[in-house]
Order: C-alpha cells, then sequence, then structure tokens
C-alpha cells in the first residue's frame, strides 16, 4: 500500500470513528460531556474541540500547498485558529455538525490529493511562529496520527463515563483477502 492509498484509508477511519465517538457522546447528559475528567483538555467535549481545532489548523497549513485543493480553498479565507485550546462549539450537537462537515471535507481534499504531492515541502508556522520545511506526505501521517491519539483519549473518558463506543481498531476497516489457491 502507498502512502496516498493509506491517507485514504486513515480519512475513512477519521470520518468511521468520529461518528461512532459522536454518538456515543450524545447518549450522555450534556453536563457530563462537558464535566471536567482531568484529562488533558479537561472533559469530552474539550478534547472533541481540540480535535476539531486541530484539524483546521492543519487544514489550513494544507491549504498552502502548491497542488491548491479545491476542498480546502474555503480555509483560505480564514485565520487558523491560534488557541489549541480554544472552544469552537460549546455544545455537543454544533460541535457535531462542525465535525461531520470538517470530515467530509478532509474526504474530499484526499480524494484530490496526487501521488506526486506527497514529496513536496510544506512551509508552515506553529502556532507559536516557528516555521517548519516537511514533507507534505509525512505531515498527513501525522495529521492522521493526532486525530488517533486524541480520539483514544475520549475513548477512555466515555468509557469512564459508562459510555461504549464499541470496536475501534483500524482493523474493522481493513478488507478480508480470499486465500490463495496454494492456502496461503
Amino acid at each position: 500500500m502507498n502512502l496516498l492509498a493509506h491517507a485514504r484509508l486513515m480519512a475513512d477511519y477519521n470520518r468511521w470513528m468520529n461518528q461512532r465517538v459522536y454518538a456515543a457522546a450524545a447518549r450522555l447528559p450534556a453536563e457530563a460531556a462537558a464535566q471536567d475528567r482531568g484529562a488533558f483538555f479537561g472533559s469530552i467535549l474539550g478534547t472533541l474541540n481540540h480535535l476539531l481545532t486541530a484539524d483546521r489548523i492543519w487544514l489550513r497549513r494544507f491549504a498552502e500547498h502548491p497542488a491548491r485543493y479545491a476542498a480546502l480553498e474555503p480555509l483560505r479565507a480564514h485565520p487558523a485558529p491560534t488557541d489549541l485550546r480554544a472552544i469552537a462549539h460549546d455544545t455537543l450537537p454544533a460541535l457535531r455538525a462542525a465535525r461531520e462537515e470538517l470530515d467530509a471535507r478532509i474526504e474530499d481534499w484526499i480524494g484530490e490529493t496526487a501521488e506526486a504531492d506527497l514529496d513536496q515541502a510544506l512551509v508552515y508556522a506553529n502556532t507559536r511562529g516557528v516555521v517548519s520545511r516537511r514533507r507534505f506526505g509525512l505531515l498527513l501521517l501525522h495529521f492522521f496520527n493526532h486525530q488517533t491519539h486524541h480520539r483514544g483519549q475520549v475513548t477512555t473518558l466515555l468509557t469512564q463515563a459508562g459510555e461504549d463506543v464499541g470496536g475501534t481498531d483500524l482493523l474493522e476497516l481493513i478488507p478480508t483477502l480470499a486465500a490463495d489457491a496454494d492456502g496461503d
């Protein structure tokens, strides 16, 4: 599997897992989702807001790629968020709607991405203004890994709150292969 095929699988996984996480969070009372649970971003709602904010930051950076992805065009007109703890939406329904829109944008953008784009350098500044120049394909890996990391935190918080997200392994999206004629 090449890196682009991996990114497409991860975009599917991102959407699938977000649907599961938000469905589980929606079963909680609003105050339980907002309750500070001692996590790095405090609550379930706080951690989900961080994920949305971080994804917006990275997508805004990716919008500057020389390929000029049409799916990311709307992001070019807006400055990237600067506060990783920002609460973009203080209710789960509003946050969920924003997440669903962003996940559709991520899938559209990955669908536009070409293999040749992955080897190009992307120059960007982090939230503290430090400029970096890194290979775009490897930044995609970071983007999807960051999502997985924080969704893992959210699934733990949901479990502690009594809500089961269900299976979370990427393996659930990987198709099985038919056995070879040799029985392998």
